[in-house]
């Protein structure tokens, strides 16, 4: 699984994980019926924002869920599951992301894809999962030449990119696409009024998540000889801070515009859970649960002190890391367990145990739009799901 909104459980509540968790399964096999079985490996935390939002603009409907079978990652129990246009669309545009990333990675020669027959299969492997995403796209009204015209200017700018070139310049193609994306969750729920709020806060979360994804493999990036946008351009770590602070406002204020018939979830993940996604890509918070977070914003010597380099890791290809995945999914370690990325290598904790909410007890952090505890917001939510007992 990959992406930066991972939830902790106890913010999100039972009805709220319940929820998020049904979509994630619904992205997974939603990409299972229409692409095969391999195509669940795309499977990522942003890309089921797409089913959540647009679930978030239609009322209940008959067939929006259905029970799954038993499954690993679920720990073998049944669960009911997200359906419809919502998943469909989140599975195509995975697709194409996804085909775009592998054609990066063979292009840098990551791993086991600096062997000719590796690069070879993973490029074959990647058109497959363009040409898929491209037609599921097509299939629920989606123009995926969009995500495909993107990801080709992508590498041009990146090309072009120097010392002094604006990082928003680097970052715009991924706004465009994250833009279209979350604007057609608008028409697949008939609410074509929401389109443009929603098209802004797509366009912020793909500068968000580019920056974001930047911050997080610069010492990697560094450490390889790798292009990182951040490096490349000079952009310092604070103006990045800058940059994702703004984009987070930005995204809750687009979201007040957007009519919802049931937003929580939509807005428990991208307001509340976006900016704890940016302190842990840049290190500055800590979790009750688990070890504190390491970075450039918050080291041990306190906020600003500088930090010792992280020793290199011997990182997995992408071929190799996916097999591992495989491996980690069938044995249920990567939902239940504790285990080792199948990529970085770095330990991780399964989903079930993930948290980085700082202090779960504490209804201030995990309950910020509740009436009855903590600082309160403007959001308009009412009730409070997060389990507090305020």
């Amino acid at each position: 699984m990959f992406g930066i909104v991972r939830p902790c459980r106890h913010r999100l509540g039972e009805r709220l994980r319940v929820e998020w968790m049904a979509h994630l399964c619904g992205l997974c096999l939603a990409l299972r019926k229409d692409h095969g079985q391999l195509a669940r490996v795309v499977t990522n935390y942003d890309g089921l924002l797409l089913s959540v939002l647009t679930d978030a603009q239609t009322a209940a409907v008959a067939g929006g869920r259905r029970t799954a079978g038993p499954c690993p990652l679920r720990g073998m129990r049944t669960a009911s599951v997200a359906q419809g246009e919502g998943a469909r669309l989140a599975a195509a545009v995975s697709l194409v992301l996804a085909s775009a990333k592998v054609r990066d990675h063979v292009a840098d020669g990551d791993g086991l894809l600096a062997r000719r027959p590796v690069a070879l299969a993973a490029r074959r492997v990647a058109a497959g999962w363009g040409r898929a995403g491209e037609r599921g796209g097509a299939a629920v009204g989606f123009d995926a030449a969009i995500l495909v015209d993107a990801v080709d200017r992508q590498a041009g700018l990146e090309a072009l990119a120097g010392p002094g070139t604006p990082v928003l310049t680097v970052t715009e193609p991924t706004e465009t696409a994250t833009a279209a994306a979350f604007a057609h969750t608008a028409v697949l729920a008939g609410r074509p009024g929401n389109a443009a709020p929603l098209a802004e806060a797509g366009r912020l979360f793909g500068r968000l998540a580019h920056l974001l994804d930047a911050v997080e493999d610069q010492g990697a990036d560094a450490a390889s000889g790798a292009w990182n946008p951040l490096t490349a351009t000079g952009t310092p770590l604070t103006e990045a801070r800058r940059l994702a602070d703004d984009a987070v406002h930005g995204i809750r204020l687009a979201l007040r515009d957007v009519e919802f018939a049931d937003g929580k979830l939509a807005h428990r993940l991208l307001v509340h859970e976006l900016p704890a996604s940016v302190d842990r890509a840049f290190g500055s918070a800590a979790c009750a649960h688990g070890p504190q977070a390491a970075g450039p914003y918050a080291p041990p010597g306190g906020p600003g002190a500088p930090l010792p380099p992280e020793p290199p890791r011997n990182r997995r290809g992408l071929l190799a890391g996916c097999a591992v995945w495989m491996g980690l999914a069938c044995t249920c370690q990567m939902c239940c367990g504790t285990f080792e990325d199948p990529w970085t290598r770095q330990r991780r904790e399964g989903l079930c145990e993930q948290c980085d909410c700082g202090n779960c007890s504490d209804c201030g952090d995990c309950c910020e739009c509740c009436s009855c505890c903590g600082d309160g917001c403007d959001c308009g939510c009412d009730g409070c799901d997060c389990g507090c007992n305020c």
